[in-house]
């Protein structure tokens, strides 16, 4: 099988995120047809924000590559500098105050997202290359394994652009506890590669290589090894695991979606990111 993209997604965000298929060479049964899936955020120059329609084409992509038996492992990363920097603020501070459809839309879609890479029944890698931040640490840290190099950034800055921390609470709870989980939620402060690792948020530390180029291999490397586990024994464990925080994940987006629409309704997420857009930093 050649190393091919294909277009889970249409539309012009659609554009911004990669899909690859890379074919395994091992033994084991995985080299028959058997390959890696790998979802990279191509949007360097806006150190890969995403927006819904990115979104909507990763969503699609983890559906599809669930749904293939030939698939034996899932890689997320990002291009240039950045693995995802969160959310693209150009497009949540134009929700209107009173427009509390919207806000329980765009709550709702990271909802999707979130249980569609949960929902991979194969294992997932984070090749955390650059900048995580917001909802794209977040994204990260729903990975089964994260790779990343001393020079990355983490952590959950929402608050300094007034938005709410909901959802961070609930990804950041299992790994950090209480204790880390308020200040990472409150300061908004980005912690480097070793200290990402000591706290547990990176599974391993490599190299970064020429732009991130050591943290892809390595995930590639780990990739390849996962993928010559027997897939049912790997299905069912991860399963069990998702079972033990499914519940948790429904509450934290209810509640993200009632504290986000009384957040909107004030005003304050939409001034502030303003604020963030015009180059005025906290």
């Amino acid at each position: 099988m050649p190393e091919s993209p294909s277009s889970p997604a249409t539309g012009p965000d659609a554009t911004h995120v990669v899909v690859e298929r890379r074919p395994l060479t091992g033994d084991g049964g995985a080299a028959a047809g058997g390959y890696v899936g790998e979802i990279t955020l191509d949007r360097p120059d806006k150190l890969n924000a995403w927006t819904a329609g990115m979104r909507a084409a990763i969503v699609a992509a983890l559906e599809e590559f669930t749904a293939d038996e030939q698939c034996r492992a899932i890689i997320l990363t990002g291009s240039g500098r950045a693995f995802c920097a969160g959310q693209d603020l150009g497009e949540t501070a134009a929700i209107e105050p009173d427009d509390h459809a919207a806000a329980e839309a765009w709550i709702d879609d990271f909802g999707r997202l979130y249980r569609a890479v949960r929902a991979a029944d194969k294992p997932t890698i984070a090749a955390v290359n650059g900048v995580a931040a917001g909802s794209g640490f977040q994204f990260a840290l729903l990975a089964d394994l994260r790779i990343g190099h001393p020079g990355v950034r983490m952590g959950q800055p929402e608050v300094l652009s007034g938005i709410p921390s909901i959802t961070g609470i609930w990804a950041m709870w299992g790994i950090l506890g209480r204790a880390k989980t308020t200040e990472f939620a409150l300061t908004g402060r980005l912690v480097d590669g070793a200290e990402a690792e000591r706290l547990g948020l990176l599974t391993r530390l490599v190299e970064a290589g020429a732009d991130g180029a050591g943290v892809l291999a390595e995930a590639r490397a780990e990739a390849d090894r996962l993928a010559q586990l027997p897939p049912g024994a790997v299905a069912l464990t991860k399963g069990r695991i998702r079972e033990l925080d499914d519940a948790d994940l429904d509450e934290a987006i209810a509640a993200a979606k009632k504290v986000h629409t009384a957040a909107y309704a004030t005003g304050e997420p939409q001034r502030e990111m303003a604020r963030f857009l015009d180059g005025t930093r906290r």
